[in-house]
């Protein structure tokens, strides 16, 4: 029973040690206001910037959502649609431009390069869709 009580004691105390550490120190972690997005792009820095409409996912080959991003994305391709996939090392340059330091980040572009809606992180395949057929028909 002493053994107990002693052990209670103990534990009782290095809460309270630690309860005092962190209130001289902070418990709050380091903040990040927020990952950067690009609002427009250039349609010239990618493949087939004729397409009126553009998917473009910021990637890097390591990243397993980007993998599963990439499978959603490039189901979008069509005619009016190009999907094109940004690698962070084969295209770190474009990553660099646009300030992009977290992927996946998926760009759905519009003819002039105007970001109409981004997703950081892996997409739904449903959000995906509509929200390529929400710009498409918001442009007319």
């Amino acid at each position: 029973m002493e053994r107990l009580l002693l052990l209670v004691g103990l534990a009782a105390g290095a809460g309270v040690v630690a309860w005092a550490i962190r209130s001289r120190l902070g418990t709050d972690a380091p903040t990040r206001p927020a990952w950067m997005v690009p609002d427009h792009v250039d349609r010239a820095d990618l493949a087939r910037p004729d397409t009126p409409w553009m998917v473009a996912l910021f990637s890097s080959s390591t990243c397993l959502a980007c993998r599963a991003t990439w499978e959603k994305a490039r189901q979008l391709e069509s005619d009016e649609v190009a999907v094109q996939d940004i690698d962070a090392v084969a295209d770190k340059g474009l990553h660099e431009r646009y300030g992009v330091d977290a992927v996946p980040l998926l760009l759905v572009l519009g003819p002039d390069g105007t970001v109409h809606k981004s997703f950081l992180g892996e997409p739904s395949a449903a959000d995906l869709w509509a929200s390529v057929a929400d710009a498409r028909e918001a442009a007319g």
